[in-house]
């Protein structure tokens, strides 16, 4: 079984969803049709964190990397001022699956592939997914491996990842992120590669002797890397390992 820590915060009073909505990358009016998957951006538009968004009455549960969580609640508490909003940690745990999705489960809204997320009282056990092997098939970014403060989410692959919406309005580091998308082709970003060699996340990828990107997750000889797609045209070396583009 892979693990990967969250935390869940919840959001509570009357300002919640309007105070999210002027925050996040996603659209939070359509919070009670299900999980929202969203992140919040630096003024500069770049990544500072991403997380699930999910309807608890009339509260907003915030399902984070456990490793972000008290940034998130510090930077929230910044935002706030003088909204009627309460930042609370929760002992609630995080449950998903692949397999047919329990009565209180919601779908993963990046992917199909991702199946389903609940939130319980008590720890998941017996979930034996290899949730690696999913993230490198299907594109799938995870914070502080690809999605690190140098990211744009854009490069990351969150549009096709339902993680933003340019129709909402204004949020912080929104114009940036819209002029990526209306005025800019991406020369970088997310890519799937395979691996001959032994190479670890981490690893510098070169072309032809120049700086082509980064290897990130591996799954056996599949991987993702950051990559420059100019120079990922042919076979690339990551310290003696050969890498080349698939997807």
């Amino acid at each position: 079984m892979h693990t990967f820590p969250r935390r869940i915060l919840r959001l509570s009073g009357a300002d919640t969803r309007s105070f999210l909505q002027g925050l996040v990358t996603n659209d939070v009016t359509r919070l009670d049709a299900g999980l929202i998957y969203a992140a919040m951006l630096t003024p500069q538009g770049k990544y500072m964190a991403d997380f699930f968004l999910k309807a608890d009455g009339d509260a907003v549960l915030l399902d984070a990397d456990a490793a972000q969580a008290d940034m998130l609640a510090q930077r929230l508490g910044m935002y706030k001022l003088r909204a009627d909003v309460q930042i609370t940690a929760t002992d609630l745990h995080l449950h998903r699956g692949t397999d047919a999705p329990p009565a209180d489960a919601l779908p993963d809204p990046r992917h199909a592939a991702l199946g389903w997320r609940a939130y319980r009282d008590t720890p998941q056990a017996g979930d034996t997914t290899d949730w690696p092997a999913l993230y490198v098939e299907h594109l799938i970014p995870q914070s502080g491996v690809e999605l690190t403060s140098d990211s744009f989410i854009l490069e990351m692959g969150f549009e096709r990842l339902h993680g933003v919406d340019f129709r909402k309005g204004c949020y912080v580091g929104q114009e940036v992120t819209a002029r990526m998308k209306h005025k800019t082709e991406l020369r970088k970003g997310l890519a799937q590669v395979s691996v001959s060699g032994a190479a670890l996340t981490g690893t510098p990828i070169t072309s032809e002797g120049k700086p082509a990107g980064t290897l990130l997750t591996r799954a056996g000889d599949e991987a993702l890397a950051y990559l420059r797609y100019d120079r990922a045209t042919g076979p690339m070396d990551a310290e003696g390992a050969t890498v080349t583009r698939t997807a």
